[in-house]
This record gives structure tokens, C-alpha cells and sequence, in this order.
């Protein structure tokens, strides 16, 4: 297992051992009331600068018994309310009876965890969104992807509903970070579309999208932004709670079953949650693959494609999905310290490589046991272990410390034919620390320590990636104060990354041109900054690549008349690319592609060349304007952003394709002449400057007390700054997008009715295919009631009502794995 840095463990050790300070401490109590004078019956009050908080009681009330005597500033969150801060003075005997007021809100407000500052949706100076209770609960699919694809700015890489990973502006893979309570997942589905997210929603309180670079509290992998799920598995009280709930859907006849229960005594806490999901082939109006995807010459040949496919079905997308995680908490008098173990296991088809001629006649794939035809399947097994704590310190220094720490052990096998092909194998270990500071001249903030290791191996004849061990370590600081009406909030870190690639070989049926190139390479050999090369006429035995990424950010929040707020935030960021980025040789199941590294090129003649060079990191420069309307019954968000990157890596479709089955008469030919059958694009790593840009709005109306409508659209564009073909448009754009809800509620009943747009999508890169544009209409109606103080919700989805066939721009699967079809899912869920 690899250890913690010397300073990082220093660091630890020394906070930890100020935990038996003795504080005088004082009681601070009140309620807090909206402007009509009723109090509120659900939210937190929190000490700012501090872990402090508690929960807003039935009565409106809220109590702290350890509160230092001093000057505080009160935060009150409440998901219904605009979020207010008022400022106290607490004196030796503490204060009581305190009356804080707050008004409605327009648009539903949350706390977010995944902020430095546990800041609130509408006082982040960069675009956050928050989806939680009822709301995440009716968005709630089997993968994170598609729980979060209508959200504004987000979509999906839409992998036949089996493994589908969220898109924030254009971004994926390795520029957008998903996080399990603000830790990396650790999985591999950063690296290739096909790869399940180790994460799922079914136990989660919330989840929270920051859209735009998070490099600063997260690293250079969240340049793009962060998907944070949130659950309680370490809880941080021992009140009594749970829920359970059960559906299926009639269109793959896919069951699931979550729940959880948390509860304690004194000053234990614990936390059981646990979720199975089983799932068919999901139907389609059609055939699964896009006829219009040949051209039209084909004739009768085009026609015959077909053959062998079954019609109103995605061969090879069963899936089955379980896991079940345990945790603890000693509560503490200043906070909490927790662990909290998981196993999550998934058996799943790859869809796009299944046809009937090729299988049997039974329309699904059994999930359960690994098939004997031509198809491939996907087996994820992984361990997660987390340790967290909140302390409150009180010092002269330092406020408060948290700390989290997690070991994963995730393995991934690629089942073909029966037979496991490929097996890919993460083991990372992640440590956080920071240091919440006393108020300094009237800034807020604290330090950040972040440490996080990586040992990733791809084994087998289609493992594209070479073994690989990736270290960083990072130092940041985020401050903020207010100045009147304005909230400013600035920040920095500097990070250390190392990657370390102990062997690549290239295999004998490569058609790597060294022969001609081992001159060159030790020419050069002396002239790359930061890499240890040593070459050899079959490959290269062993490669080590550093970058230390630094990253800035100013921000600012006005307040400039009540109920609205404009934020502006400039962002400088660096990411260090991944070592796939880099050392990729070879064919990805994932995306059907024969993909190349940026260490590689190709030339003129077909011929790969290894290009020893001096990799620069990926620069980013983020403009965000957001204006916000909170107040009353409307209300709206306005995003614009732009983007400028210099040195973007992305996988370039080179022209060429890779001819056969991988094995001696691997060749490079020239596909821009016509279409080949069996043959793999090749696919090369190309740094570049590229510009992205877009807008985002939200607006909602509480029309009356029962009924609430909102509209929403987004768009984006990406534009590359220099010549690559004859299109200047990175591939899997998301395209331009409205959507428009209405939401009604007569007593008991909730009924909700959406349509969401997507427009045909004609800006595409070179050897990219245009995407019709679709309609997507839903339904969910709810029936609440309660039994022996149980609340009880029954609930029905409608997903395409219109049967429409719809294929996603985003996923490489989009001319042979179009969105399912008309589905009704019903189910019950239990809250107690």
C-alpha cells in the first residue's frame, strides 16, 4: 500500500494532537421564522468558519450548547428559503431567544458539500447545481449519467444505459472528476466510455454538479468540473432515519431495491445502505443501428445490414448491479470521526457487439453468468474504504480540520466470447486535509493538502493502455469576505504529478516504424525535460512523465438589490494529461477505435513513429457571468461561460484505419475514401488550442399555489484554432437543447409533465456524422399518503412517451445504440 507523504502524515499528526484544547464554550439558541411569522420546520443553522451546525427543528428552533463567546456570523440554509447570515455578538453567559427572519425563494437552494466553503448554490461566484430529496428521486436512473443528463449545462455519454458518465460543457472522461463525498470514485470510467461509474445514486442524499474548473480544492482532473454524489455512510448524527423503495420498468423489465437505515446511541452513529438492480435488453421502436449511417450508394448491401439484427431491441444491454455499504461514527463533543466500508459488484453487456446470427434467438443476455456467443460483457468488482472526520479546534490559529482519507480496489474484466479478453485494475489511495483558519482581517478560508496515488493496470491482447503509476500532490488556499454587498472569494494551488510507466511493449504485430527512428530517438532522448526514456528496436522498456499544474481563481458575489445577485469568476487552470493520453497503443473495445497516444504520430505513409517530445500541460483560461433572480414566485439563473484552452488533448480521428483482426497483417490504410467493414478508425492523442463557449438558463414560475412551470435550454460551442481538416469543431459536441415542465399538485396527488428538445447537431469534426435531433417527452405522477408514521410515496414514470428513436451525439455508440424506447416504471418507497 503505498504511504502518505512524510509532511502530509506530519501535518495529521500535529492537528489531531490538538484535539484535548479546552474551550469555554456558551449556548446559543432562537428561532428562525419566514416573513409571514411562521417558523420554519426543516434546514440547518451553521457558524460560519466553523463545523458547527444543527438541524431547524418542527418548531423552528435551533440550540448550540459549544459556542466560543465572541463575534460569529450565523448561516441559516433551508432548501425553500433564500439563505441568510446575520452577525452576533455572544457574551460570557451565551445568548438566547435570537429571532432570524428569512424570505421565500423562487428556485430551491442547497448547500454544497463539494464547495471549500460549504457555500450555497446561489452564493458560489461559479455555476453549482444541487439535485436532492423528491427531486433526485424522480431524475433517478441506473446510471449517473442519466440521472443527471437533463440537468442545464449537463449531458450524457449515453453507453446503451449501462454505463453512462456525466458531460459538464463538453467535457469528459479525464477533465471531469466524479466523486463519492468529495473523494475520487477511483474507477476507470474516466478512461473509456464502456466502464461503469463505481458510484451509484440509489442511497444518495445529493448530488452536486460544479460546472467550470474545480481544480482548486479537487486537482488538475477537474478542470472541466466535479460530479459529487453525497450519502450518509459516515454520519455525522445518530438521529433515527431510513427509506426503502422498489420499482420496475416495463420496457427491459429491470426490479430494484435500495434502501438504507441510519441511526445510534450516545455517541456511536451508524449507517446501513444497500441497492440491487437486475435489468433485460431494453426495446426500441427500431432496428438498433442507424441505416442512415451508410451512405446511400450502397443500395441492397445497405439494406443487409440488418440481417442477423432483431428489431425493437439492444442485444447485449442486460445488466445486474448490487452493492452494499457499512459505516460508523464516534460523535464527539467538537464533531465526528467516521469510517465506512463497500462492496459494489456489476455484470453487465457492452452493447454495439452483439448481433442474432451470432447468439442465440432469446432476446436478453442473463447478466448473471458470462455467455459462450460473440459478445462482449463487462464484470466490475470493487472494495472502497473511507475514513472522515470533522473537528471543531476553536485555537487562537485554526478553527476547525477535516480530514478524509480512502483506499480503493477496483478490477474490471472484458468478457469476450465467454472468455475474459482484458482486465483492467485500479488501486488508489486519496488523502485530504484542511485547516479552516480563524477570520483574518476579516477573511475566511483555510488550507488544503491533498495527496493521491494511483497503480492502474491493463492486461490482455486489447488493452490499450500500458500499466501505469500516477502520484500528485497538491497545496491550495481559498479565502473569502464580505466587502458591503460583494462577496469576494480567491484562491491557489500548485500541484506535483508523476507519472510512472514501468514497461511498454510493443507487440510483435505492431506497426511501429523503429527501425527507421532509433537514430532519431536518441537524438532527442536528452532534449525531453522530464521524461526518462530508453528505447529499443521492440518497444520502449520504461517512460516516467512529471508536470507541476498551478491554478488561480478570483471571484465575486454582488448582492446589488434584494433578491438578485450577480457572480463573475475567472479561472486559470493547468491539468497534467493522463498517462492514456499519453501511452495508448492499441484497440479500445470501449470506443471501437485503435487508439494512439500523444507520444506517437503517424505519417504520411500510414506509419506510427514514436515522437519524443516535451508534453505541456493543458492550460485553460474560464470566464463565468451568472445573474440569479431568488425572490418571489419567479425566478431564474442565467449562465455564460467561455473557455479558452491552450494545449487540448484530444483523441483526433487521424484518416486511417487499422485493417483485420489485430494479428501479422495489421496495416494502416486510408479511410477517407469509403467505409470499410471490420476495420477499427484510428484514433491519435493531439494537443491543440481549442475555444469553448456556451449559455445556460433556468427560469421557474409558481403560477399559482398548485402549479409551477420552468423552462431551461443550454448550448455550447467548441471551435479549434488551428487547421485539422476541414472542420474546425471537436467531436461529440452536445447539441443545442430546451426543455420546458409543468408541476401540479392537488392534495395527495403530484403530477409532472416535461418535453426536453434536442437539436439536430451539424457541427461536427472531421469523419464525424451528423445527429438528427428528437423530442423526449416524460410523465411522473406521485400518490403520497402515510401509515404508523411512515411516509409513503407511490410513483410512476413515463420515459419517451412518444416511442421516439433517439441517438445521442455524445456517445460513440449513437449509429447502433439508440436511447430506449417508451417506458413505464412503478414502484413504492417508504420514508420512516
Amino acid at each position: 500500500m503505498t504511504s502518505l507523504p512524510k509532511p502530509l502524515t506530519f501535518l495529521s499528526l500535529s492537528v489531531l494532537s490538538t484535539f484535548a484544547i479546552s474551550i469555554q464554550a456558551q449556548t446559543l439558541s432562537g428561532v428562525v421564522l419566514d416573513k409571514s411569522g411562521q417558523a420554519l420546520d426543516e434546514g440547518r443553522v451553521q457558524i460560519m468558519g466553523t463545523n458547527i451546525s444543527t438541524p431547524i427543528l418542527a418548531d423552528g428552533r435551533f440550540i448550540f450548547d459549544n459556542v466560543k463567546p465572541g463575534n460569529v456570523e450565523i448561516h441559516v440554509a433551508s432548501s425553500k428559503h433564500i439563505h441568510s447570515k446575520t452577525e452576533l455578538t455572544i457574551p460570557e453567559l451565551g445568548l438566547f431567544d435570537v429571532e432570524i427572519v428569512v424570505a421565500n425563494s423562487s428556485i430551491e437552494i442547497f448547500d454544497v458539500t463539494a464547495s471549500a466553503f460549504h457555500a450555497s448554490t446561489i452564493e458560489s461566484a461559479a455555476p453549482v447545481s444541487v439535485i436532492a430529496g423528491d427531486e433526485l428521486r424522480k431524475k433517478q436512473a441506473s446510471t449517473l449519467g442519466d440521472t443527471l443528463k437533463n440537468e442545464v449545462g449537463v449531458h450524457s455519454t449515453f453507453y446503451g444505459s449501462v454505463a453512462s458518465s456525466p458531460i459538464i460543457r463538453g467535457l469528459d472522461g479525464p477533465r471531469v472528476l466524479v466523486t463519492q463525498n468529495g473523494l475520487d470514485s477511483g474507477d476507470a470510467s474516466r478512461v473509456s466510455p464502456d466502464h461503469v461509474v463505481a458510484t451509484d445514486t440509489s442511497t444518495a442524499t445529493q448530488i452536486e454538479v460544479l460546472r467550470g474548473p474545480a481544480t482548486l480544492f479537487y486537482g488538475s482532473g477537474a478542470i472541466g468540473g466535479v460530479v459529487n454524489v453525497v450519502d450518509q455512510r459516515i454520519p455525522d448524527n445518530n438521529d433515527w432515519e431510513g427509506e426503502v423503495s422498489t420499482d420496475r420498468n416495463t420496457n427491459n423489465s429491470e426490479e430494484t431495491f435500495s434502501g438504507f437505515i441510519k441511526g445510534g446511541k450516545d455517541n456511536i452513529a451508524f449507517n446501513v445502505q444497500g441497492y440491487y438492480r437486475d435489468a433485460d435488453d431494453y426495446r426500441i421502436p427500431g432496428y438498433a443501428e442507424n441505416e442512415e449511417a451508410h451512405s446511400e450508394d450502397e443500395g441492397e448491401e445497405a439494406h443487409s445490414e440488418h440481417e442477423g439484427e432483431k428489431k425493437g431491441v439492444v442485444e447485449n444491454s442486460s445488466s445486474r448491479t448490487k452493492g452494499i455499504t457499512v459505516g460508523a461514527s464516534y460523535l464527539l463533543d467538537n464533531g465526528h470521526i467516521g469510517f465506512s466500508v463497500e462492496h459494489m459488484s456489476s455484470f453487465y453487456g457492452v452493447p454495439g457487439h452483439a448481433h442474432e446470427d451470432e447468439h442465440s434467438d432469446e432476446t436478453n443476455v442473463d447478466a448473471s453468468e458470462p455467455m459462450d456467443e460473440e459478445i462482449v460483457q463487462g464484470d466490475l468488482q470493487q472494495n472502497r474504504y473511507q475514513i472522515s472526520s470533522e473537528l471543531q479546534l476553536n485555537t487562537d490559529a485554526i478553527s476547525a480540520v477535516n480530514t478524509s482519507f480512502a483506499f480503493t480496489d477496483y478490477k474490471h474484466a472484458e468478457i469476450e466470447n465467454g472468455e475474459i479478453g482484458t482486465v483492467f485494475k485500479n488501486k488508489s489511495h486519496e488523502a485530504r486535509v484542511e485547516l479552516i483558519h480563524q477570520p483574518i482581517a476579516g477573511w475566511r478560508g483555510g488550507f488544503s493538502f491533498h495527496y493521491k496515488a494511483s497503480d492502474f493496470e491493463a492486461i490482455g491482447d486489447e488493452a490499450f493502455t500500458p500499466p501505469s503509476k500516477t502520484n500528485s500532490f497538491g497545496i491550495g488556499v481559498i479565502e473569502e469576505q464580505h466587502f458591503g454587498d460583494v462577496l469576494f472569494q480567491l484562491g491557489a494551488r500548485i500541484e506535483r504529478v508523476e507519472i510512472d510507466v514501468p514497461a511498454i511493449q510493443i507487440g510483435e504485430t505492431a506497426f511501429l516504424a523503429m527501425h527507421s527512428e532509433a537514430e532519431h530517438l536518441e537524438a532527442d532522448h536528452d532534449a525531453v525535460e522530464g521524461h526518462d526514456l530508453e528505447n529499443s528496436l521492440g518497444g520502449i522498456q520504461s517512460s516516467n512523465a512529471s508536470f507541476t499544474p498551478i491554478s488561480a481563481s478570483i471571484g465575486a458575489v454582488w448582492d446589488f438589490t434584494e433578491g438578485y445577485n450577480l457572480g463573475l469568476s475567472y479561472v486559470y487552470a493547468q491539468r497534467a494529461p493522463s498517462s492514456s493520453e499519453i501511452y495508448s497503443f492499441g484497440p479500445h473495445i470501449g470506443t471501437s477505435t485503435y487508439e494512439l497516444g500523444a507520444f506517437y504520430d503517424i505519417t504520411d505513409d500510414g506509419d506510427v513513429i514514436f515522437q519524443a517530445q516535451d508534453l505541456a500541460v493543458e492550460k485553460s483560461n474560464n470566464i463565468d457571468i451568472s445573474l440569479r433572480k431568488f425572490s418571489g414566485e419567479f425566478g431564474f439563473v442565467l449562465n455564460a461561460f467561455y473557455n479558452q484552452v491552450n494545449d487540448y488533448y484530444f483523441a483526433a480521428d487521424s484518416g486511417f484505419v487499422v485493417e483485420g483482426e489485430h494479428d501479422e497483417t495489421d496495416e494502416l490504410v486510408d479511410n477517407m475514401a469509403e467505409e470499410h467493414g471490420d476495420e477499427l478508425p484510428v484514433f491519435l492523442f493531439t494537443a491543440v488550442d481549442a475555444d469553448l463557449y456556451g449559455f445556460e438558463a433556468q427560469v421557474n414560475w409558481q403560477a399559482t399555489a398548485s402549479l409551477q412551470l420552468q423552462a431551461q435550454g443550454d448550448l455550447v460551442r467548441t471551435k479549434l484554432n488551428e487547421n485539422m481538416g476541414e472542420s474546425q469543431y471537436l467531436p461529440r459536441t452536445p447539441p443545442s437543447r430546451v426543455g420546458v415542465s409543468a408541476n401540479y399538485v392537488l392534495g395527495d396527488w403530484q403530477a409532472e409533465l416535461s418535453l426536453h428538445k434536442y437539436f439536430t447537431q451539424d457541427r461536427v469534426a472531421e469523419f464525424e456524422s451528423e445527429t438528427k435531433g428528437y423530442t423526449l417527452v416524460d410523465l411522473d405522477i406521485n400518490y403520497l399518503t402515510s401509515f404508523n408514521n411512515t411516509d409513503l410515496t407511490f410513483y410512476l414514470k413515463g420515459r419517451n412517451l412518444g416511442d421516439e428513436e433517439a441517438r445521442v451525439h455524445t456517445s460513440f455508440l449513437k449509429d447502433l445504440t439508440p436511447v430506449q424506447g417508451r417506458s413505464f416504471i412503478v414502484g413504492i418507497r417508504a420514508n420512516f
